[in-house]
């Protein structure tokens, strides 16, 4: 709108100016014809050619042309251009009106000169009976008032630039004012989606955007507040679940010791397995139930450190289960920022799902690399559309459930504890196609590690 402002202001302004342009060139040429014509009035008859030419000199730097005097019969007397005096101009068309008593202005081509001139005649009166005793003729090249012309319209497109460029400014800066408020809500939106239910966006801007504000407030409370109950309930009943489970093994086992037939010892054991599995849930619940909110204070971690202690961990386990948990030499060591005890449950879960899905006498590597640990299995891998679904909660993949045990939580709460932390838990095939890889990634801390010895 701005731009079509001053377009429609500016336009018809550069073609009145130009037209004002021309019309003070032609009234200024006039003028200064007129003056020289009174002013040699007393010298062209007898004529004094000193006089004439300081005179002619004087009015030519006055108004950027050429000035010439002439006498009755259009005979040179004077020439500011320095022209061969006698010189007859008589079949000019401006000198003859000139030579007859009237002043004659035209546009018109000089052959002389190869270019159009604007020429402006004037006759010379002496008496008080205004007898004609000569001519003055300036001639100004139209060229320089088409310079002049250039040079006027320039100015006014350079002051429109400038006014546009201020008005964008001024625009942009008063966009931005009203636009803020959106602008800060969009922000607090995305931290809220990324999992910080204590965002709050200012109550600014107009009346609509404070309203808008408030309830976007309202909501992020009622959805905290929500999330609270949710993870309470879960939280309790696990805790409530965790008592009888534990007694309903006890009875299974007394049962089980008290003699029965190899048939009913089988359903014994078989429902003693089913009371652990519910139990490891009903664990790993509560681990989920407290996942969104962080319990310890980040720390810097050594990653190459922490997969070391998860092989550590597993590896014994490993044996028994006629599988192998190797340790591969780190590559580029770093710090990543943490909380040791949520990395260590990260790494547990990923090794563990590792490990159920491997193939007897198989190997499970752990490898860290920078801010990563990936975990490689030689198991059967995932379906391609199986690389996110995966991680939802109790979703097993078309390998888990043709293996028993398991819950469908491991790598839903890996995945949330590594959140937690700016980080992040990924899994596709490896890219030899010998099992799954899993990847463990933190942000990185720009402290160097000591060298290890």
């Amino acid at each position: 709108m701005l731009l079509l402002a001053v377009v429609a202001l500016e336009v018809p302004l550069i073609f009145s100016l130009n037209d004002r342009v021309q019309a003070e060139v032609r009234t200024q040429a006039r003028g200064q014809t007129d003056v020289v014509a009174a002013s040699v009035a007393d010298l062209v008859a007898p004529p004094r050619e000193r006089a004439l030419r300081q005179l002619v000199a004087s009015a030519a730097s006055s108004v950027r042309g050429r000035v010439i005097v002439l006498d009755l019969h259009g005979r040179l007397l004077a020439d500011s251009a320095g022209g061969p005096l006698g010189t007859s101009y008589a079949d000019r068309p401006e000198v003859r009106a000139a030579l007859r008593g009237r002043s004659f202005q035209s546009q018109r081509g000089s052959q002389t000169l190869g270019q159009n001139i604007l020429a402006t005649a004037a006759p010379v009166l002496r008496g008080t009976r205004g007898t004609v005793v000569g001519a003055v003729r300036i001639t100004q090249s139209v060229a320089a008032v088409r310079r002049a012309v250039r040079r006027s319209t320039a100015g006014l497109l350079l002051v429109g630039a400038i006014v546009l460029a201020l008005g964008l400014l001024a625009g942009s800066f008063i966009a931005g004012q009203f636009v803020r408020p959106i602008r800060h809500m969009r922000a607090a939106a995305a931290r809220v989606a990324a999992g910080d239910l204590d965002t709050r966006v200012a109550l600014e801007g107009s009346t609509e955007e404070r309203s808008l504000a408030r309830s976007f407030n309202d909501m992020t409370d009622r959805i905290r507040d929500m999330l609270t109950r949710q993870q309470a309930f879960v939280a309790d009943a696990s805790h409530q679940l965790r008592t009888p489970l534990a007694g309903l093994r006890l009875r299974l086992e007394e049962a089980e010791a008290a003699g029965v037939s190899p048939e009913a010892a089988a359903e014994l054991a078989a429902g003693e397995r089913e009371v652990d599995r519910i139990a490891e849930l009903v664990e790993e619940l509560l681990v989920l139930s407290s996942a969104g909110e962080p319990d310890a204070s980040a720390e810097p971690i050594d990653l190459a450190g922490a997969a070391a202690a998860a092989h550590h961990r597993w590896e014994p386990l490993a044996r028994e289960q006629g599988r192998q948990v190797v340790l591969l030499e780190p590559r580029e060591p770093a710090l990543v920022s943490a909380a040791r005890a949520d990395v260590d449950r990260v790494l547990d879960a990923l090794v563990e799902n590792a490990l159920r899905y491997a193939p007897a006498g198989s190997i499970v590597s752990l490898r860290a690399s920078g801010e990563t640990v990936e975990v490689l299995d030689g198991g059967p891998g995932i379906a391609a559309d199986e690389e996110e679904a995966v991680f939802e909660r109790f979703h097993r993949g078309a390998a888990g459930r043709r293996t028993p045990g398991g819950t469908g939580l491991g790598l839903t709460i890996a995945r949330t504890l590594a959140r937690r932390w700016a980080g992040d838990v990924t899994i596709a095939n490896r890219a030899d196609g010998a099992g799954a890889r899993a990847l463990l990634r933190l942000p990185r801390l720009s402290v160097a590690l000591p060298e290890r010895r």
